[in-house]
């Protein structure tokens, strides 16, 4: 019997017990949280980028062909959906869409918009767009298409 306890022991010391097991999961689990944490405040800054790249690029782009066609921006009412659907009356001249779907922005808000505008430098032969940014209200963190400084 004596070589019988002497194999339980050697598989005992090739083995790790639970208690070990527990310690490494919880300390892979506090440096993985730490890591996201570090990446979150990373992307948090490129969000707001993405935002107002796609509101100085694509939405003008996607706005200023709509206007090449049509002969104005959308109304107010007609609003970013008129560059994945003709509106009523303007069919003929419609040559979208201009977009494939509706735009949000990072956060999985709707971009706001308004035409004619009153924040941009065209005034009323412009339109104003913006995101409400992260925090989802209208506030000094906004992502627009006109110069807040």
């Amino acid at each position: 019997m004596a070589p019988q306890k002497s194999s339980k022991r050697r598989q005992r010391k090739n083995g790790f017990s639970l208690l070990e097991i527990l310690i490494a999961i919880a300390l892979v689990a506090l440096l993985a949280s730490v890591t996201l944490k570090q990446l979150t405040g990373v992307f948090g800054d490129n969000q707001n980028q993405a935002a107002q790249l796609f509101i100085d690029g694509n939405l003008d782009l996607a706005l200023t062909r709509y206007r090449l066609d049509v002969g104005n921006y959308p109304t107010t009412e007609e609003g970013l959906n008129a560059l994945m659907r003709a509106p009523a009356g303007k069919e003929a001249r419609w040559k979208g869409p201009y977009l494939k779907e509706p735009p949000v922005d990072p956060w999985g808000n709707p971009y706001k918009y308004q035409f004619p505008g009153a924040r941009n430098s065209f005034g009323a032969r412009g339109y104003d767009v913006w995101s409400l940014g992260e925090d989802g209200v209208e506030s000094s963190d906004d992502i627009t298409n006109w110069s807040t400084k």
